[in-house]
C-alpha cells in the first residue's frame, strides 16, 4: 500500500540500507570477505558476489557447504570486527545533512549487517543513530524477504505504505516492494529494476527525501 495522499496527517518514516546507501563500505567488504575466502582456499571473487546476494549463513551454504557455519561466521565476525577498528570509513556525500534534518522517531535502519558493526561505523563518521535498528540478528529472514522492513515499520508504530525505503541494492529493493513500501535508489549509475525513482547519487536524493519526510507537500512517486 502506497501513502494516502488523502491522509496528510499520517507521519512518513523513511528506512535506510546501510552499506552502499549511507555509508561506503564496499572497498571494506570486498577486503574482508577475501581475507576470509583465501582462509578456506576460494576465489575471493566469487565468494563476494555470494555474499552481496545473500546474509553470511546463506553464503556459507553455497561457497562451503561442508564446513560448520558457526566456525565460518566466528573467523568472519573476527575479520569484521578488526576492520571496523582499523578500516577507513566514509559516509556518502549528503548523508551527514539528511539524517539530521529528518524527523526524530520517523527513520530508521534496516541492514544485513549487526547493529554492533553499524553503531562502529557510524561513530568513525559522526553520524547519528536511530532509535530503530534492524540487523541480521533481529530477523530469522533477511533480504529480498519482506521480513526486515516490515519489522522496522512495526517497530516505529507505521504502516507500511507510509515508509519510504532508501536502497542501493536489488535484494533491498526487492524486500522493500514486497513490504508494500515505497523505494528510491541510490547511488547506482543505472536504476535498480522496480524502484519507483533513481538517484544516481545520495546526494541528489536528500532534498527530495527531506521533503517526503516532511509532510503531505513531499511526493513519494513522482
Amino acid at each position: 500500500m502506497r501513502h494516502d495522499p488523502a491522509r496528510p496527517d499520517r507521519t512518513r518514516y523513511v528506512l535506510f540500507d546501510v552499506d552502499g546507501t549511507l555509508i561506503d563500505a564496499v572497498s571494506n567488504q570486498r577486503r574482508v570477505w577475501g581475507t576470509w575466502a583465501r582462509r578456506y582456499g576460494l576465489d575471493a571473487d566469487h565468494v563476494y558476489q555470494a555474499a552481496l546476494r545473500t546474509r553470511p549463513m546463506e553464503t556459507f551454504a553455497e561457497v562451503v557447504p561442508d564446513r560448520d557455519p558457526r566456525e565460518c561466521l566466528t573467523a568472519l565476525h573476527a575479520l569484521e570486527d578488526e576492520d571496523v577498528r582499523s578500516g577507513v570509513y566514509a559516509a556518502f556525500d549528503g548523508a551527514s545533512e539528511l539524517l539530521p534534518g529528518l524527523p526524530p522517531g520517523a527513520w530508521a535502519l534496516v541492514t544485513s549487517n549487526y547493529e554492533h558493526r553499524v553503531r562502529g561505523r557510524f561513530l568513525r563518521t559522526g553520524l547519528p543513530m536511530p532509535d530503530v535498528i534492524v540487523d541480521a540478528a533481529a530477523v530469522e529472514e533477511g533480504k529480498p524477504s519482506a521480513v526486515p522492513y516490515l519489522r522496522a515499520a512495526a517497530l516505529l508504530g507505521a504502516e507500511p505504505g507510509d515508509c519510504l525505503v532508501i536502497e542501493d541494492a536489488p535484494s533491498g529493493v526487492r524486500s522493500g516492494l514486497r513490504a508494500g513500501m515505497t523505494v528510491w535508489g541510490v547511488n547506482t549509475a543505472v536504476p535498480v529494476e522496480g524502484v519507483h525513482r533513481h538517484f544516481p547519487s545520495l546526494r541528489e536524493a536528500v532534498p527530495h527525501i527531506l521533503a517526503f519526510a516532511s509532510g503531505p507537500h513531499g511526493n513519494a512517486a513522482a
